[in-house]
């Protein structure tokens, strides 16, 4: 592993866990386009790891503390509370951004710079829980981070997804014609993010980003119920 250059203690600081191996949280923060150029380890593997961590700390979570959900709203909630927009925020909050380790082209583009701090949220989850061998750490952290995204989801769209929530706004007075236009695709065909734009009977309300066609729609759509609510 190449030599640390950055002042990891302050991002051991704004996660509240101080690591063993330095080299896990390095690796949790280079993103692939650094690690190509530098010839290391980019944070991909720990994203794998992490998603699936998260996944089940989350659902865990709700199992046991919203008896009143279905297993279907359940599904729902997990998805809004972990989602990449989600992510971003806690990724934010922290300021992850700080510390990452771009390569000279993705340091010239900000197009991805969303989707790949959500990625690293995930992937320090999984170095957290390597580094500790404690999931009780990386449950803290999690928690700590994305309870209020649950508590918010369990009440509120997160019983819906964004797409049928909006549809639902939109048509309080009747039928409308709702249309989803993918207008962007950038990338390499692996690593791909998709832009997506949404109107209503003609009228233009937003344009959301992600990895996928689905979920730059849902993207979409959840930014134009923000733009609706706020008329």
């Amino acid at each position: 592993m190449r030599k640390i250059e950055k002042d990891l203690s302050k991002l051991e600081n704004e996660i509240g866990y101080n690591f063993k191996n330095k080299d896990l949280l390095v690796m949790a923060i280079t993103h692939t386009s650094y690690a190509y150029e530098n010839k290391t380890k980019s944070y991909e593997r720990l994203e794998f790891l992490g998603d699936s961590i998260l996944e089940f700390v989350s659902s865990k979570y709700l199992f046991e503390n919203y008896n009143n959900l279905s297993e279907g709203e359940m599904t729902k909630v997990r998805a809004y509370s972990v989602c990449e927009d989600s992510l971003y925020k806690v990724a934010i909050q922290h300021n992850f951004s700080d510390f990452l380790y771009l390569g000279k082209s993705e340091l010239a583009s900000s197009n991805n710079r969303k989707a790949i701090l959500a990625d690293v949220v995930e992937a320090i989850i999984a170095a957290m829980y390597l580094d500790s061998n404690d999931i009780s750490i990386v449950t803290k952290f999690i928690l700590d981070n994305i309870k209020e995204q649950v508590e918010f989801a369990s009440h509120n769209v997160g019983l819906k997804d964004y797409k049928t929530y909006l549809q639902e706004k939109l048509q309080i007075h009747g039928e409308v014609s709702i249309k989803y236009t993918i207008i962007k695709e950038e990338g390499p065909d692996h690593d791909k993010t998709f832009t997506a734009e949404v109107e209503c009977d003609g009228r233009k309300l937003a344009t959301g980003s992600g990895r996928s066609k689905k979920a730059a729609e849902m993207e979409a759509a959840k930014k134009a119920i923000d733009i609706l609510e706020k008329e």
